[in-house]
């Protein structure tokens, strides 16, 4: 390369500081270490119980799903999201019918976050309306969200670690509890896994569906790529790393949860996890517990409504929904405002509609139709079209499409109603804007910081 044309990476490219430790540790803290806990009492009522097993299959999904996801962010190390892997890898059609399920992901997130804080606000204030604190929290994540407020690294590890002291004070408390009330039996021990009474298939199945919220947001690793050491090694193994560790960490927060309380029904399902550290610890542990996946929640769910705009944006710009509007970015802030206000309106709406439960499987809906997206997109870059075909690209790839097809299969009938609907709109809307299929839809042209150092001549 002649030196005219060489670009130094300290001009005009990311930094790669991050290790693998590093990114692993990023993972987690994008997840949360309390994913779990927000979900328990909807996943109990599923599931009948079965959560430490619900939890455990959507792990075994998210494995596969998380290799797919590392192969595929090597080949578009800048897209890093289903709607493009899909659309430049099969088809761009395929990538906007991908991209249009997954609006139902970043759109449900805050839905379910404004329902859950309102709900954990009512454990303290009860005589506050619950359309007072949805109100309030709708228009809380719009107005950070437009300012562009986005928390730092620094931040987000700050309340990582304060979650963690949360989770091992509630391991104590339970700990603790059952020492001084033992359950009387060993298939007491293993009722969390395997209850002959209860057990059901197509309940576990349910209950899994749903329990795949646990793990959203570990794809967000494959964004890194160009600040990563070695990002083809490191990229995969971390995705995977984060998945087991959240797994098992998951796991354990239920099972000592359902040893502490075996009973399926709770004060209030939204937050029983709050009522179980109160058996557990006592007031202060129910108060803790309840402000800190409060404080959790918030920063989940004004992240997503950022998310849900910036897709949005992604595809306004390919125009593959109306680019006038979707596309349009505010000149000083920078972000595409006008998408942060419609989704903070449905955003409103949703939270008097919808229940969390509903809310979780509607957002499990259209992640799970972006990971099947990306199994098949892995599928068909290293398989399909690979020189050097393998084995294990064969079954990692079609066994992770496999079991998030059976989980979106298992989710309720009224989530697969209401997403079949949306799919079907977006359908009848594809084929408006590619007459009928018989044009594809074109990416935009993205100009990156190498095109601006070094501008054509």
């Amino acid at each position: 390369m002649s030196e005219k044309n060489a670009t130094p990476v300290s001009a005009a490219g990311l930094k790669r500081v991050l290790r693998l430790p590093a990114l692993v540790l990023y993972g987690i803290i994008l997840i949360q270490p309390t994913a779990p806990m927000p979900l328990f009492g909807a996943a109990t009522n599923l599931a009948q119980g079965h959560v430490v097993t619900t939890i455990l299959i959507g792990m075994v999904a998210m494995l596969f799903t998380a290799i797919s996801y590392g192969r595929m962010a090597n080949v578009y190390p800048n897209a890093g999201s289903a709607y493009t892997y899909v659309g430049r890898e099969i088809h761009p059609s395929m990538g906007y019918f991908i991209g249009w399920g997954m609006i139902f992901d970043y759109v449900m997130n805050p839905i379910i976050c404004v329902i859950w804080a309102s709900k954990a606000c009512m454990n303290f204030l009860p005589d506050i309306p619950f359309a007072v604190y949805a109100v309030f929290f709708a228009l809380l994540f719009t107005g950070m969200n437009l300012r562009g407020i986005e928390a730092s690294a620094r931040t987000n590890t700050v309340i990582a670690t304060g979650l963690g002291i949360v989770i091992v004070l509630f391991l104590i408390s339970a700990i603790r509890y059952l020492v001084l009330d033992p359950p009387q039996s060993l298939a007491e021990w293993t009722r969390p896994f395997y209850n002959p009474e209860t057990f059901s298939f197509s309940a576990v199945s349910t209950g899994a569906s749903l329990a795949v919220l646990t793990y959203i947001g570990f794809d967000g690793i494959s964004t890194l790529s160009e600040e990563v050491h070695n990002p083809r090694r490191n990229i995969l193994i971390a995705s995977v790393l984060v998945c087991l560790i959240t797994g098992v960490l998951a796991a354990i927060q239920v099972y000592t949860a359902q040893m502490v309380w075996p009973e399926t029904t709770f004060p209030d399902q939204d937050t029983a996890f709050c009522f179980v550290a109160k058996r557990a610890g006592g007031q202060w542990l129910f108060n803790l517990v309840n402000i800190a996946l409060l404080i959790a929640t918030i920063g989940s769910g004004s992240g997503a409504h950022l998310g849900a705009g910036r897709l949005l944006y992604g595809m306004g710009r390919d125009n593959a929904i109306p680019k006038k509007f979707f596309s349009k970015v505010h000149p000083r802030t920078r972000i595409p405002s006008n998408n942060i206000i419609l989704v903070g309106i449905i955003v409103l709406i949703g939270a008097f509609v919808l229940t969390y439960p509903l809310g979780a499987q509607l957002l499990n809906f259209g992640a799970l139709i972006a990971f099947m997206g990306v199994n098949a997109a892995s599928f068909v870059h290293y398989f399909l079209r690979s020189r050097h075909k393998n084995f294990v690209f064969f079954i990692v790839p079609v066994l992770g499409f496999a079991v998030c097809l059976y989980l979106w299969l298992s989710l309720g009938i009224k989530a697969k109603i209401v997403g079949l609907c949306w799919l079907a709109a977006g359908v009848l809307y594809g084929a408006y804007k590619t007459s009928w299929f018989r044009k594809p839809l074109q990416y935009a042209v993205i100009e990156t910081d190498d095109d601006i150092a070094s501008p054509k001549q």
